[in-house]
């Protein structure tokens, strides 16, 4: 390697660029990430960008970027009701990985075949749950967060009773709409970048629905229950289930 190629190899674009663009954020007056939060986003980023390139990384980023302004719609109402994500918003590596796990266990996986020369074929199955992880992950922040803000009727999910918003489990017509937008603009940019057909936008937006309200179903009744079932890894859940329907069906309509 030359020493004008080795800037162009892939991993070390990932570290340039990731430091660059972190180090941005860090400095940046409003923290969208806490500084632990900025180490393990750049583990991820320069992960994404090594393994899938610029196409993976503007779907994590769509992510990131959306996500981290819906959490601040209405956020001093939402502080003075107690229903607020912690630290104005600011994500930590738990929401990091709560969000980017499953996402991250897609790129390892095309690294796998890349190294060890494996099925070609598989990579745009792992593209599929990819975008779809990160689809499921917007559809959820945004019906949580404009739900907690706007929503006018919430109710609980599994009885379809009125409660308070911000409600372990509880929907409202507000949120479900904000999150279907949220999943179908989050598969249209892995579309527009190549990861994923247009049919596959339809697989990412039934899969976030559904994966959203499986969530919700857990909050409403076993997330209180069980002390280690934390937001986090019910994300992780969510996320998962999402990556794993949409997968699903794609396959489903290919048989």
């Amino acid at each position: 390697m030359t020493d004008l190629t080795i800037f162009t190899h892939p991993w070390i674009v990932a570290v340039i660029l990731n430091t660059v663009l972190l180090t941005i954020v860090a400095l940046a007056p409003k923290k969208l990430l806490t500084l632990a939060g900025v180490i393990h986003a750049w583990i991820l980023g320069v992960l994404v960008w090594g393994t899938l390139g610029w196409p993976g990384y503007a779907v994590v980023g769509f992510y990131f970027l959306v996500g981290s302004g819906v959490t601040r719609i209405g956020l001093a109402q939402k502080e003075a009701e107690g229903i607020a994500e912690k630290r104005s918003g600011a994500r930590g590596p738990e929401n990091v990985w709560g969000s980017a796990l499953v996402g991250a266990v897609c790129a390892v996986g095309v690294l796998f075949i890349q190294v060890q020369g494996g099925p070609d074929e598989l990579i745009p199955w792992l593209g599929l749950a990819y975008v779809a992880s990160f689809s499921t992950k917007l559809s959820d922040t945004c019906a949580s967060e404009v739900g907690k803000a706007y929503g006018k009727r919430t109710f609980l999910i599994t009885t379809l009773q009125p409660v308070a918003r911000g409600t372990e489990g509880a929907v409202s017509l507000e949120g479900t709409l904000a999150g279907l937008v949220g999943a179908i603009a989050l598969a249209l940019v892995g579309w527009l970048v190549g990861l994923i057909s247009l049919l596959g936008v339809l697989y990412c937006l039934v899969a976030a629905f559904l994966a959203t309200n499986v969530e919700s179903l857990i909050g409403a009744t076993l997330q209180t229950k069980m002390s280690w079932l934390t937001n986090e890894r019910v994300n992780i859940i969510n996320t998962a289930l999402g990556a794993m329907f949409a997968v699903l069906f794609a396959y489903a309509i290919t048989l």
